[in-house]
């Protein structure tokens, strides 16, 4: 299942301190991950700060683009829990100055509570 779910598209959890060696040259000095999503070869990292999305484009994957969303430039978001036939959750993001949501699908091993409040917790007040 874990296979077909890479397959689809559907992000499952990675080890932040994983993700934190991994990708320490993208995060500022004393930028923690806080939570980590991988999907097939592209991530998504929480950090205190803001959302990065890691895009690995092409066959080989050499090519990557990273995108921040700071908190900050955040209208508005949405998380839609899995039910019982569909076990996808999914998180859709407003950015400002952007007509187009960012949307990302999850597998059923995402806390999507838990993401939705690393969000929360970074919005500004």
């Amino acid at each position: 299942m874990a296979i077909l779910g890479a397959l689809l598209g559907h992000a499952g959890p990675i080890d932040p301190g994983q993700a934190q060696q991994e990708y320490a040259r993208l995060l500022a000095t004393g930028e923690p991950v806080l939570a980590a999503y991988k999907l097939v070869r592209d991530l998504i990292l929480l950090t205190d700060r803001r959302l990065i999305l890691i895009d690995k484009q092409g066959i080989t994957g050499r090519k990557t683009e990273y995108m921040t969303i700071p908190y900050r430039s955040m209208i508005r978001f949405s998380v839609e829990s899995a039910g019982h036939f569909d076990l996808d959750a999914e998180l859709k993001i407003w950015v400002s100055g952007s007509a187009e949501q960012i949307e990302r699908t999850f597998n059923h091993k995402v806390d999507v509570y838990e993401l939705q409040s690393i969000i929360a917790e970074h919005l500004p007040r």
